[in-house]
């Protein structure tokens, strides 16, 4: 008698249930691929993603159904040996049908939201829960999702009493007996499946990263691989790291400072002989996905922000800017401290011991401080980063009056009006910090319906998704976010501290999308369109315009304020004066949920994947796309060396800057 005829019937059940579940896991592949692959990407270019992604699949069906085989030695905890074990298993599996449904589903949402897969990062989000779920609950039909999970829930169950009917109907009277050793062989292939590789390497994460571009890369890995991978790179990171006091002088030489070991990175900077003698006043302001390709200053022909654009050419503008990592909290620790948050998968907000830190905010003697958000500053625990400044007065949640759109808050317009009416009762000078929130999720309710300054736009969906844009919706809260700046400036222009204040607008973040019709391919397929915003200093009485392209970072954001005021400024972080005669290298750290670390320059983008060493050195223009080989090498070594030096004395800074 061969194996298959030979078969117990549990072991039948195991395998039909398997092909159920890896059918399962198939659509939703599928389903991702059909919803977020770019225009050009055909179903042939992708194979090696769904092959990758079955091997994934394999290993986490395995998982489930090995409990099944395993117990099932023994007869008598069989799903076949009774109607009570029947119903025990296919509970069972239902249980386990409905976590994998879960995780689909908020896989397929982190997909749509900001087009990489659910990660532990997700776990941030749960720890604001409340807000959370609002904006769940506002951007996406949540009830009816639910009652789709629970009917598909409850289809599946049915479908393993059917298989399992149908393999009693199948084998009875037919004498197969119930043989340990097929048992025994089926969990040890369950076994092989979950281990995933015939070599003596396991099948990891990291090997679907191997793939020529991101999407793919993310496409390979079903939600609760990615989860159960990054959940352990969520943990706290080294405070003490023994490569840090080695690698100090690599950065200090790339930061352009001095060769002396002992002093860290503390330097004491001197006013510059350009800095204003009118003690300016300062309004920075942080804005919500404010993506450089989007905007009209990349050249995107949709032109959204024409007004914005319109301040480029008045102002020091810098058009390759990086935030060193994505997310709004992020940003505002970044932006404060002058250190990238290089934590892959926790906010450094929400970690009670990388919190406390100076800011050269407090080095700005007698200004007044504000901080002005229209929502809750417990979200992300923006609240904890901002405590680093002294006597900063907050301006949150119901300070502000009128409609509130969403659980962001009133629109983007009513919070920067009314800051600027609270900022003209204060006496010169003072310091603002504004956060935008009106450019997000959900797009459909950022624009007050009363609002009849504003005019909506609607274009075809093809011209949209062409020039990275992928809704009506969005593309409309783009633009409303550049008539929200161009109210507010206009009517800053009437108050009498406009003349001695400086603006700084820079982006939070940026959004992923296709970015092709404007940069090179490697922008999109690398993701820095992720990280890739507009850096303005905007103050048309005070500065000289200038459009710089050198690349920068968020975290030389207030270095460069500092510099530009008469006093001396003490600094102890990573972040560096932008317009300083001497300044050297020009650079961007990037990091990411991708497990990678990188440095942009104005040639090069380097990238090192911190698990498996895996590097990649891409030019950024013609001259460097000529290089040797050898050239290639020569500067990969370097790169390779300096991100990674850098990114430890990052990590080392998250737990060493607090000044105790």
């Amino acid at each position: 008698m061969s194996f298959l005829s030979s078969m117990p019937k549990t072991l039948r059940w195991v395998l039909q249930v398997g092909g159920i579940f890896l059918l399962i896991f198939t659509l939703y592949r599928v389903s991702v691929f059909l919803a977020f692959r770019a225009s050009d990407l055909t179903f042939s270019a992708a194979i090696p993603s769904f092959v990758y992604g079955v091997r994934f699949d394999l290993r986490w069906i395995a998982a489930m159904l090995l409990p099944v085989t395993l117990l099932s030695i023994r007869p008598q905890w069989s799903p076949f040996f009774s109607e009570r074990n029947k119903r025990i298993w296919t509970t069972y599996l239902a249980i386990i049908t409905l976590i994998v449904f879960f995780f689909f589903a908020a896989g397929f949402g982190s997909f749509s939201y900001n087009r990489t897969p659910l990660d532990a990062g997700a776990m941030n989000f749960v720890e604001d829960f409340s807000i959370s779920i609002t904006m769940i609950w506002e951007t996406y039909p949540l009830l009816w999702m639910l009652a789709g999970l629970a009917m598909s829930v409850w289809f599946l169950r049915w479908m393993y009493h059917r298989v399992h009917w149908q393999v009693v109907s199948q084998t009875d009277g037919k004498g197969i007996l119930h043989q340990p050793r097929y048992f025994l062989y089926s969990s040890f292939g369950l076994l092989l499946l979950i281990y995933g590789s015939l070599s003596m390497r396991p099948l990891q994460r990291d090997d679907s990263f191997q793939l020529p571009s991101s999407f793919l890369a993310y496409l390979a890995v079903n939600p609760l691989q990615n989860f159960a991978t990054t959940w352990r790179l969520r943990q706290d990171p080294e405070k003490d790291i023994p490569n840090v006091r080695r690698g100090i002088p690599l950065v200090r030489d790339w930061m352009g400072l001095t060769n002396r070991a002992d002093q860290g990175l503390h330097r004491v900077v001197g006013p510059r002989s350009t800095a204003f003698e009118s003690r300016p006043n300062i309004v920075l302001v942080q804005c919500e996905s404010f993506s450089m390709y989007k905007s009209s200053m990349s050249g995107n022909p949709l032109n959204a922000t024409p007004f914005f654009d319109s301040l480029s050419h008045q102002g020091i503008f810098f058009d390759r800017c990086f935030a060193p990592h994505f997310s709004t909290a992020r940003a505002l620790f970044a932006i404060l401290f002058g250190i990238p948050d290089v934590q892959f998968f926790r906010f450094s907000s929400r970690n009670p011991q990388s919190i406390k830190h100076r800011t050269l905010v407090n080095q700005l003697e007698g200004y007044s401080k504000h901080y002005f958000l229209s929502g809750s500053p417990e979200f992300n625990n923006f609240k904890g980063i901002l405590a680093n400044i002294n006597g900063l007065q907050m301006h949150t949640d119901d300070f502000f009056k009128g409609e509130k759109l969403n659980v962001w808050g009133v629109s983007d317009r009513e919070l920067l009006l009314q800051s600027l009416q609270e900022l003209s009762r204060q006496p010169d000078p003072f310091f603002a910090y504004i956060q935008t929130a009106g450019n997000h999720r959900p797009f459909q309710k950022s624009i007050p319906k009363n609002d009849t300054t504003f005019r909506r736009v609607e274009l075809p969906v093809d011209s949209l998704l062409k020039y990275g844009f992928e809704s009506n919706d969005e593309f409309n809260s783009f633009r409303y976010t550049d008539h929200c700046f161009q109210q507010f400036i206009e009517a800053a222009r009437k108050e009498p501290f406009f003349s001695n204040t400086l603006f700084v607008f820079v982006g939070d973040h940026g959004v992923a999308g296709d970015a092709r019709s404007v940069y090179p391919a490697l922008w999109t397929e690398q993701r820095l369109t992720d990280q890739h915003v507009p850096l303005l200093f905007y103050a048309p009485q005070l500065l000289a315009p200038a459009r710089r392209s050198e690349v920068v970072s968020q975290i030389d954001v207030l270095p460069t304020l500092l510099g530009m005021l008469n006093q001396p400024s003490e600094h102890y972080t990573l972040g560096r004066d932008l317009l300083a005669p001497d300044k050297k290298n020009d650079f961007a750290f990037l990091t990411n949920t991708t497990d990678r670390i990188g440095m942009v320059t104005n040639d090069q983008f380097f990238s090192r994947n911190v698990n498996s060493g895996e590097e990649i050195l891409l030019p950024l223009n013609a001259t460097t796309a000529r290089q040797t080989m050898a050239q290639q090498d020569s500067i990969r070594q370097k790169l390779s060396l300096i991100t990674q030096a850098y990114a430890d004395l990052a990590r080392f800074l998250l737990f060493h800057n607090s000044g105790n």
